[in-house]
C-alpha cells in the first residue's frame, strides 16, 4: 500500500472516530473507547479489503463482517455511513427513539449489518455459521469477526475456537481488539485471558500479531490469513482504548460513558487536528 493511501485511510479512520464520538454524546451514553480502538481495523476492512456493495447490502457474494464486540457500534456505524450504506446525517439518531441506530447493531433495520450482536461470544459463533454455510454452499465468500479482549472471558468463545478448527475454516478471520482494558480495568486482573495467541493457536487456529493502528501491519496480516489453508486466522491486534483522544486513551472509565459537552469539543478538535495535519501531507 502506498503512502498516499495510508494518509487516505488514516483521515477516514479519523473522521470514523469524529463520527462515533457525536454519536455517544448526541445520545448521552455508548462506548466511546472500544469504538475508537477498532476505527482503523473498521476502515481498512470497508474501504480497501471486503468485497462489498452498499447500494446492494445483501449481494449474495460479498464478504460478511460480524461485530461480535456489539457495544462498539458507533464506529461500526460511521464506518457503514462513510462507505454509502446511509447518510452520515443518520449519526446523531443513535440510541433516540425512533431511530434505527440503536445501541447494539441490528441485522433486520440497518444496512450492511450482518449480524445482530451485543450479547458477547455470540458474534465470533455466527460468524462461523456463515463461513461453514459458505465452505457448504461452495462459495467464496470471506468472513471477517471483531471481538474485544474482555470479551474472551466468554466460554462460547472458545467453543467457537474449536468449531472453526474442526471444520477447518480458513474463511473465517477473527480480529482480537487487545487493547488491555474492559469496563471493569486491566483485563488480567478481572479474569486474565493471556497468553491470547498461545489459547488460539492450542485451538488449533493460525495466529498473527499485528498493530491496530498501523495499516500496513494490518494489510500483511490480513494477506496472510487470505493465504492460510485449512486453519482459521486470529489476529491478535495491539491496540489503544481511546485511540487519538488524549482522556480517553487507555482509560477505562471510558469504556461506556459518554462525553459531556466540553469533553466533545476537546476531542473533536483533537481529531480535527490530526485529519488536518494529515490532509496537509497529501
Amino acid at each position: 500500500m502506498d503512502k498516499k493511501r495510508v494518509t487516505e485511510l488514516s483521515i477516514l479512520a479519523n473522521k470514523i472516530r469524529k463520527h462515533a464520538l457525536t454519536a455517544v454524546y448526541s445520545a448521552n451514553s455508548g462506548h466511546p473507547g472500544g469504538s475508537l480502538s477498532v476505527a482503523d481495523v473498521l476502515t481498512l476492512l470497508y474501504f480497501e479489503v471486503m468485497n462489498i456493495d452498499p447500494k446492494n447490502p445483501k449481494m449474495e457474494n460479498r464478504d460478511r463482517l460480524v461485530l461480535s464486540k456489539g457495544h462498539t457500534a458507533p464506529a461500526l456505524y460511521a464506518t457503514l455511513a462513510e462507505r454509502g450504506y446511509f447518510s452520515t446525517e443518520e449519526i446523531p439518531t443513535f440510541r433516540k427513539y425512533g431511530s434505527f441506530l440503536q445501541g447494539h447493531p441490528e441485522m433486520k433495520k440497518v444496512p450492511g449489518v450482518e449480524m445482530s450482536t451485543g450479547s458477547l461470544g455470540q458474534g465470533i459463533s455466527a460468524a462461523g455459521g456463515m463461513a461453514l454455510a459458505a465452505k457448504l454452499d461452495k462459495k467464496d465468500y470471506r468472513v471477517y469477526t471483531i471481538l474485544g479482549d474482555g470479551e474472551l472471558e466468554e466460554g462460547q468463545v472458545w467453543e467457537q475456537a474449536m468449531f472453526a478448527a474442526h471444520y477447518k475454516l480458513d474463511n473465517l478471520t477473527a480480529f482480537i481488539d487487545f487493547n488491555g482494558l474492559q469496563i471493569d480495568g486491566d483485563v488480567r486482573e478481572v479474569m486474565n485471558p493471556t497468553p491470547i495467541d498461545a489459547k488460539f493457536a492450542a485451538f488449533g487456529w493460525h495466529v498473527i500479531l499485528a498493530d491496530a493502528h498501523d495499516f500496513e501491519s494490518l494489510l500483511s496480516a490480513i494477506e496472510e490469513a487470505k493465504a492460510t489453508k485449512n486453519q482459521p486466522t486470529a489476529i491478535i491486534m495491539n491496540s489503544v482504548k481511546g485511540k487519538n483522544v488524549s482522556f480517553m486513551e487507555n482509560n477505562p472509565a471510558w469504556h461506556g460513558a459518554a462525553p459531556n459537552g466540553e469533553q466533545y469539543e476537546q476531542a473533536i478538535k483533537e481529531l480535527d487536528a490530526i485529519i488536518a495535519e494529515l490532509e496537509a501531507s497529501l
